[in-house]
Order: structure tokens, then sequence, then C-alpha cells
């Protein structure tokens, strides 16, 4: 298997874009569906729009393997590779396609602590003048295991110094509880109850005060056998409240 190193890679452009999925504009879709409309008249294409991948909430990376093929009537050379995302490396089997061969690339990524869908590509730069970039897209889907909403309790300076709450849901296979609540602010007071034992978790916060600007957290130590879903943070903020945006005068 052919692997280039990533200071030859960069002299051949090949890049990594890591965007979430699920925060993907209009346009950034629209791209999608054009990369893999024009891939369908290129030489080196794929057989999908994307490629998905659904990882385990414990796996750490997640490898897969994907086919392409060199529709055009012309050897295909591959110039370079670079993975500027630590969290994704790839490889191709070869260094060059003649036409109707069948390559296969493999992408590794590291799951780390993404959730949620994120979209990610690599561009692959060729001799082909025709398609001298050619775009393989990804799909990355991550279970969720906890969600928190919201995920920040926001009060405005000045503001009642009103109880607030959030709720912790462990969501995956494994039901979970919290053991310990630290708060990185002492001028805050929190109260916690179980509404579903092993699922869900009310948090009941309540500022001794509004006066001051305070950014803080707490750290919330769960009973997860997954070392990385162990500690959550739910966040709380007191700041100054944004000032209306001036109304456009209307012409007469």
């Amino acid at each position: 298997m052919m692997k280039f190193s990533s200071s030859f890679a960069r002299s051949g452009r090949f890049y990594v874009e890591n965007v979430l999925y699920f925060q993907m504009p209009a346009t950034r879709l629209t791209l999608l569906v054009l990369a893999f409309a024009a891939s369908v008249h290129a030489q080196l294409s794929l057989d999908v729009p994307a490629i998905e991948l659904k990882p385990k909430p414990e796996d750490e990376e997640v490898e897969t393997t994907f086919k392409f093929r060199n529709k055009g009537d012309k050897t295909v050379k591959i110039l370079g590779l670079e993975s500027a995302c630590s969290c994704l490396s790839a490889t191709l089997d070869k260094a060059e396609y003649k036409p109707g061969e069948v390559g296969t690339g493999t992408a590794t990524f590291k799951v780390s602590t993404f959730v949620g869908k994120h979209e990610k590509f690599v561009t692959v730069n060729t001799d082909n003048p025709k398609q001298p970039d050619w775009q393989v897209n990804f799909i990355l889907d991550v279970p969720a295991v906890v969600d928190i909403k919201p995920k920040n309790l926001q009060w405005w300076i000045g503001d009642a110094p009103l109880p607030k709450t959030c709720l912790v849901e462990f969501v995956g296979n494994e039901p979970m509880k919290i053991v310990k609540i630290t708060p990185t602010r002492q001028n805050v007071k929190f109260t916690m109850k179980e509404v579903k034992e092993g699922r869900q978790y009310l948090i009941t916060v309540t500022p001794e005060s509004t006066q001051e600007t305070t950014m803080g957290a707490l750290k919330i130590e769960t009973t997860s056998s997954i070392a990385k879903y162990r500690y959550q943070l739910a966040f709380f903020t007191i700041t100054k409240k944004p000032e209306p945006q001036p109304t456009a005068a209307t012409k007469p």
C-alpha cells in the first residue's frame, strides 16, 4: 500500500476540512451535491456522494476502506497527499490508476470527543488537467451518550437571582448515574434531583447575586464505563445584556 508523507503531500495540495454536518449551510450542501455530480463525469470517481461511518460510542478511532474507479481513458497519477487535521489519516493503494482500473483507499478517523454528524472531505491532487483535484467526501456519525439541555444557563447582570435548571440525559445503551458535581465558581448554589434512575437528572442552579460578570461551569462526574464520557460540563454565565440593535430609518 502506498502512503505519502505529509512533507511530500504539502507540495501535492491534499487538503482536509472538518465541518459540523448538522450546522452545514445550504450552500455547503449544494457544493457537496455539485461535487458528486461533477465526479460522475470525472476520471477518478466513487459510486456514492459520501462514505458514511458510524462508530460505536466507545470507539477511539474508526477505519474504513473505499473503492473508486478511473472512468477516464488515460492513466491518472496521484501527486500527493496531506492531512491538515490530526483526526484523519488517509492512504491509497497505488500511485497511478489505468483506465477502468479500480483502486482502494483507506481512511482512519480519531473519534476523540466528536458527537453527532460531521462532514469531512479530502482533496487528492492528480496529474490530470481535467481533474487536478479530486474530492472524496465522508460523513462521520457518532451516537450521543450524554445530552445536556440547555448546555449553558444564562442570567443578565441585574436580573433577579432566580433558579434555573438543566436536564442531564444519558441516552446511550448504558445507564449512568451522577456521582459528583463540582462548580468552578463559588457564587452559585446547586441541587440535583434524579428524575429517572440511570437516565435523567435535573440540576438546579441559583446564583447568589447577578451584579457581577461570571462565567463558570459545573463539573459533572458520572459512572460511565467509557472514559471520555465520565466527566461532563454544564455552563453558567452572568453577563451584560446586549444593547438592542438600532432599527433602520424608514423613508417616507
